[in-house]
């Protein structure tokens, strides 16, 4: 393979205190995931509505400091919540924090409480998805101009199925592409994600294909590598932070190498 398996397990800021929060980081850290991401909301997505929850990017700050291997990200940060240049540079700054190990994972937004209730714009799918496009060289051109620069080509992750735009600003933008979906949906996308690395003159390999997992290993791990896919994510909420299937996930991994 050309890309290592990697497996990510993605702490849900909902329903727990903060100490819960940390504590489960730092098993998943010890457990020997690649990466632990959050996730950019207000709101808690399931469960009781108006639950506990907490913010993505002070959370990010924190985590940076609070580990010392895995990467770290949201998967993914709202680009509607922030002013590209703000979100360049709060990226850049916990780049730093990290040593180096912060992946910036965005999306176009979808969640419409987070608008109404945060007095942003909610607009339409196609407005956020403007948004987003103008946002991704504005990022990158204020990496370019900070000083101290970035510690690394930071890793951009975009998050979406989108075949037409959210596919083609990965093709343009990103290092990695996130999905969701079983494995017929991932295999289709993945190749309209080929065709638009096409158009632009990309080689689709520089894209590592990133899919979000909620069954045993056993069950779909061999048919998504054979897909194509390499980053594998599983989400837990809290307030118990269940690392148990990251943990089979983790053994399967290393079963690759």
């Amino acid at each position: 393979m050309s890309q290592p398996v990697r497996i990510g397990v993605q702490i849900q800021p909902q329903h727990a205190d903060y100490p819960q929060i940390r504590t489960a980081v730092a098993e998943a850290e010890t457990a020997g995931v690649d990466i632990v991401f959050n996730w950019d909301h207000f709101f808690p997505l399931s469960g009781e509505a108006d639950g506990k929850h907490f913010e993505c990017w002070t959370m990010l700050g924190a985590w940076a400091e609070a580990t010392s291997r895995v990467e770290i990200g949201a998967l993914v940060s709202c680009n509607s919540y922030r002013n590209p240049e703000l979100l360049a540079d709060m990226a850049r700054t916990v780049d730093h924090i990290s040593d180096g190990r912060l992946i910036l994972g965005i999306g176009a937004g979808w969640f419409e409480r987070d608008y109404d209730e945060f007095g942003y714009e909610f607009g339409t799918a196609g407005s956020r998805l403007a948004d987003l496009a103008q946002a991704l060289p504005r990022i990158r051109d204020r990496w370019s101009r900070s000083n101290p620069a970035p510690t690394r080509d930071i890793p951009v992750l975009i998050g979406g199925g989108g075949e037409r735009k959210t596919l083609r600003y990965t093709a343009e933008h990103a290092g990695i592409w996130h999905s969701f979906g079983d494995v017929e949906t991932f295999t289709r996308k993945s190749g309209v994600l080929d065709a638009h690395c096409a158009d632009v003159g990309r080689d689709p390999g520089e894209i590592e294909r990133s899919v979000g997992v909620g069954t045993p290993p056993e069950q779909v791990g061999d048919a998504l590598v054979a897909a194509g896919a390499r980053l594998f994510t599983v989400g837990v909420s809290g307030p118990d932070y269940d690392l148990g299937l990251v943990k089979e996930w983790v053994a399967w991994r290393d079963a690759q190498r």
